[in-house]
């Protein structure tokens, strides 16, 4: 029976990051949309994703931890791991600006191509963590592997949104913008097959692997999301990324029911 349990959980962690996987197809809806609604949907989706983001740090991962000054350095770990990932993407990137920005206007006289290559590896690197996050988290229980998939979710839509523009704008076709956002979510696979396999020699890999992804959560959400929510200041748009945030953690609330 413990041994079946096992089988559905691991079933269900790669069942999870398949999805994860195929969220970078959403991108192909952008192309019906005007930059001006797609915009609003971003920051709308945004604003979902930070709720989402701290709700499951502060409601599903941190509680399953033990509060010590060792775990809550892990916690501190995480953030600074995710503050040199994005430092050394950015270095090589060379557009902060561009990157997540899927209304750039580039010179498309030039070849910008380049651009599109070093954002596929840039987000491959941050799926592969994303599978780790996934398996980590399923490691705890199939409640927290959900929920945490779901965060993962909320906050890869904005960003395969914005990745398909940027890879539109520097020149690939719709079809093979496609092919490589696949190809680059796919190392979400990856990254839950390596959790798996050091799972199976050691569970003990869980009590650093869950406050290093709560660290790096709270990194991209107060980091990388907040930032670009308040480039909007119109109080009625406020209003909405304030209740668009209470509702990715009500989300995450919703997910203690079943727990």
């Amino acid at each position: 029976m413990l041994q079946y349990c096992k089988v559905m959980l691991w079933e269900t962690a790669f069942l999870s990051v398949i999805v994860v996987s195929l969220v970078s197809f959403v991108g192909v809806f952008t192309l019906s949309l005007s930059t001006v609604r797609l915009r609003k949907i971003l920051f709308a989706l945004i604003s979902l994703s930070v709720g989402a983001l701290l709700g499951d740090v502060f409601l599903h991962i941190l509680p399953e931890l033990d509060i010590t000054p060792v775990s809550m350095t892990f916690v501190f770990v995480g953030f600074l791991i995710f503050f040199i990932l994005e430092k050394f993407l950015l270095w090589h990137h060379g557009h902060e600006g561009e990157v997540h920005d899927p209304a750039i206007e580039l010179d498309r006289s030039h070849n910008n191509k380049h651009i599109g290559y070093l954002n596929i590896i840039s987000d491959g690197l941050h799926n592969f963590i994303d599978g780790l996050v996934i398996g980590g988290s399923y490691l705890v229980s199939m409640e927290v592997g959900i929920a945490t998939t779901i965060a993962v979710i909320l906050h890869e839509i904005p960003q395969e949104i914005g990745d398909f523009g940027l890879l539109m704008h520097v020149g690939f076709s719709r079809s093979r913008a496609l092919f490589y956002n696949f190809i680059s979510a796919l190392a979400a696979v990856v990254g839950l097959g390596v959790v798996f396999l050091i799972q199976s020699g050691s569970e003990n890999i869980i009590s650093a692997i869950l406050p290093v992804t709560a660290g790096g959560f709270l990194y991209i959400a107060a980091s990388d999301l907040v930032p670009e929510l308040h480039k909007v200041n119109q109080p009625a748009k406020s209003l909405v990324q304030l209740l668009s945030i209470i509702t990715g953690f009500g989300l995450m609330a919703l997910l203690l029911a079943v727990e």
